[in-house]
Order: C-alpha cells, then sequence, then structure tokens
C-alpha cells in the first residue's frame, strides 16, 4: 500500500509539473496593410519566437521592384501615413543594417516585388518583441505601425535609408 501511495504521489507530481512547465501559447499580433486610398492591400501577422518576432507578409498591388519595410514608432497610419512617426528605435541607434552603430529595431531588409505587384515572405527581426513589458515592444505608449515605402533602402543613410515616400502602412494591434 506504501509503495503504490508513494507511485501514485510521484505521478501525480510529475503531472503537476507538465502543466506547471508547458510552454504559454505564442503571443501573436497582426497588422492590416492600407494603401494612400484606404483600400487593403495585405496584412502582416506578427508571432513572438524565441529568436524575436516573425513576420508573415503578403500584400498585393505594389509596383515591382525593391521596397523598404519598416516597423515604425506611431501606431498611427493617416496618409500619408507620416503619422507613423519615424523607424521604432528604443535603442536610439543609427538607421541601417549596414552601419555599425546601427541598425534601427525596426530596419528589415527590403521587398523584392515580382512583376505581379505581391509578396508573400517571412522575415525575422531579432530586435523587437511583442512582450508589453520589454524597452523593445511594439505595444509602447505610442504603439508601431508597418510601413512599406516607395523606394529602396539603401541600409545606411539615417534617419530613414532613402526610401521614399510611404505608400503602405499598417497598425500593429495585439492578437488574442
Amino acid at each position: 500500500m506504501k509503495l503504490r501511495d508513494s507511485l501514485v504521489a510521484v505521478a501525480s507530481l510529475l503531472v503537476l509539473m507538465t502543466i506547471v512547465q508547458a510552454p504559454a501559447a505564442a503571443q501573436t499580433a497582426r497588422a492590416v496593410l492600407k494603401g494612400a486610398q484606404g483600400q487593403d492591400v495585405g496584412t502582416v501577422e506578427l508571432t513572438e519566437t524565441p529568436a524575436g518576432v516573425l513576420l508573415k507578409l503578403a500584400v498585393k498591388g505594389l509596383t515591382p521592384g525593391q521596397h523598404a519595410f519598416h516597423v515604425h514608432a506611431v501606431g498611427k497610419c493617416e496618409p500619408p501615413f507620416d503619422s507613423a512617426g519615424g523607424h521604432f528605435n528604443p535603442g536610439a541607434k543609427k538607421h541601417g543594417l549596414l552601419v555599425p552603430e546601427g541598425p534601427h529595431a525596426g530596419d528589415m531588409p527590403n521587398l523584392h516585388v515580382s512583376g505581379s505587384g505581391e509578396v508573400i515572405i517571412e522575415v525575422l527581426n531579432p530586435a523587437i518583441t511583442l512582450q508589453k513589458d520589454k524597452p523593445n515592444s511594439v505595444f509602447g505608449p505610442n504603439g508601431t505601425a508597418i510601413v512599406i515605402h516607395a523606394g529602396v533602402d539603401d541600409y545606411k543613410s539615417d534617419p530613414a535609408g532613402n526610401a521614399g515616400g510611404r505608400i503602405v502602412c499598417g497598425v500593429i494591434q495585439q492578437g488574442t
């Protein structure tokens, strides 16, 4: 009887430890992307991972070629999207993936848009988080937005890489 009670106690403890140590569901967020005329042009799904935030972008209606793609510091998207502020930069770094003093947390690789005007990609950004209590959280007091620019980011010019006007914008909203 003692052995059976001990085994039941050990099994119960193992079950409890498994429940306590089970990983929490991944934190998620979403941005609905709008063009300058207010039309829906795509979405970005964001998922917290151990390596940073995975952004899954699906967008249509862009002009073929390269376009800069950034997280901006204000969660507001009023055309011409200057309302989204500058690049998200909680570390006060210089702009650009190619500069030693950079990059901004919101700097990401250029999009390469095919002749169809559509892009579906996944990008990992290790400099941002969906965790609200962190300084690099996209859920700060001003919120954040995803912005696609008319031109290419040169990865070095401060403050925005000579990327041209803002043609697409979406406010990052917390997922459920």
